[in-house]
């Protein structure tokens, strides 16, 4: 025997199980099985309205207020076109800062790379104790070694 009023179908379109224990989603107030009640499992269009981050604008790096409801690409996206304080001109950082300390080596490199034993910042050349001429503590070895 049927029982054609229990149940609902999932509205995932890939789905459309019969769940006897179904699922509303709080955003878009769809009906989905245990498979499909996440956001990134269905595909939500109506997350934003639930999603509580505070964007920041990857130009000045200033917290931008979303109000519930609002799309925060489009509220940064504003922001960035009229109250925006980035001025290119003042802000260009450099990414290889790291001067390399053997002598002679006009190298640069983004991230440090600091010798073990005598904690000094050098290039990949000469990040090994016997590339640098090591004055740290003990006898220098190679890594490699």
């Amino acid at each position: 025997m049927e029982l054609p009023g229990l149940g609902q179908p999932c509205s995932a379109s890939s789905c459309r199980r019969l769940d006897f224990l179904p699922l509303k989603c709080d955003a878009c107030e769809e009906v989905f099985c245990k498979d499909h009640i996440t956001y990134d499992q269905h595909k939500c269009t109506s997350a934003y309205k639930k999603d509580v981050q505070v964007p920041v604008c990857p130009l000045c790096n200033t917290p931008i207020p979303v109000r519930r409801g609002e799309m925060p690409d489009v509220v940064v996206g504003a922001h960035m076109d009229r109250d925006c304080k980035y001025n290119p001109a003042q802000h260009k950082e450099r990414i290889f800062t790291n001067k390399c300390l053997k002598s002679g080596c006009k190298r640069k490199e983004m991230m440090k790379l600091v010798c073990d034993q005598c904690h000094g910042n050098f290039c990949i050349k000469h990040r090994h104790p016997l590339d640098h001429d090591c004055t740290g503590a003990g006898r220098p070895i190679s890594k490699a070694g």
